[in-house]
């Protein structure tokens, strides 16, 4: 069994003295495992931080056997946001979702793409809009794609200011205004033909949190709970660091 393909670096665990259990995204395999030897010599530790790009190639005598990865680094992002708390936790949380919620070996060519285009977007001013979208991604990936595209209620496009927690359905202004203790907001930047990031002003921190909250929900109701993992702490350490970036501690 011998394949090489691209891959986005998720995470690795040691094992024995210089090896490691280098888990991977692939664009044609998915998730995959494999050991890489050698790997705590100081240039393959800096080819192997999460977010990296790299190319990969695994090789095995059974496909069932855990195999080996030959890696080569194609894309240092980890090092290129080293001095961005937000855009590093960001990666961070985007590596550790990816692995713990994906099953292994099999292929995700639109999320794979999608993560690849986070990578650089998290290198920008609205890097945070950018990852909450690549949320909304996951979930569709997943099985779980929130509707926001039409008013559930009214089936226009316009005005959409809600979701539903019950179909992840966006809903209209008029449409929800009796029920917005209900719903969850829906930040404008998520909404039909409103595709650019929140502006620099006032309501741009309250709409970034009003995002979390929107995928938060979904994908602890959807993934972590009725899967039964453990919600990822990564994405925590992200949340927490918005919140506190205008002083409040609510989550």
């Amino acid at each position: 069994m011998d394949w090489r393909d691209d891959g986005i670096v998720l995470s690795t665990r040691k094992l024995g003295e210089s090896s490691v259990r280098l888990s991977v995204l692939t664009r044609d395999y998915g998730r995959h495992a494999g050991m890489v030897r050698g790997a705590m010599s100081k240039s393959m530790r800096g080819t192997l931080e999460p977010g990296n790009e790299i190319r990969v190639g695994w090789s095995a005598r059974l496909a069932e056997h855990l195999g080996q990865f030959r890696c080569e680094l194609t894309g240092a992002h980890a090092a290129d946001l080293l001095l961005q708390p937000g855009p590093l936790m960001a990666m961070s949380s985007a590596c550790a979702m990816l692995d713990a919620t994906l099953p292994e070996r099999e292929a995700h060519p639109d999320l794979y793409h999608g993560t690849v285009a986070l990578m650089a977007a998290l290198k920008l001013d609205q890097w945070l809009p950018a990852y909450i979208r690549w949320e909304v991604g996951l979930l569709e990936e997943l099985g779980y794609g929130l509707d926001l595209q039409r008013c559930a209620a009214t089936d226009l496009a316009s005005d959409l200011a809600y979701v539903s927690p019950k179909s992840g359905r966006a809903v209209s202004e008029a449409a929800g205004q009796a029920y917005r203790d209900r719903l969850l907001p829906l930040p404008a930047f998520l909404a039909l033909g409103r595709a650019s990031g929140p502006r620099a002003d006032a309501d741009m921190l309250e709409q970034l949190r009003d995002g979390l909250k929107l995928t938060g929900f979904f994908i602890h109701r959807d993934i972590f709970e009725a899967k039964g993992i453990k919600p990822v702490a990564a994405r925590d350490r992200l949340v927490s660091h918005v919140w506190q970036l205008s002083g409040d501690n609510e989550k």
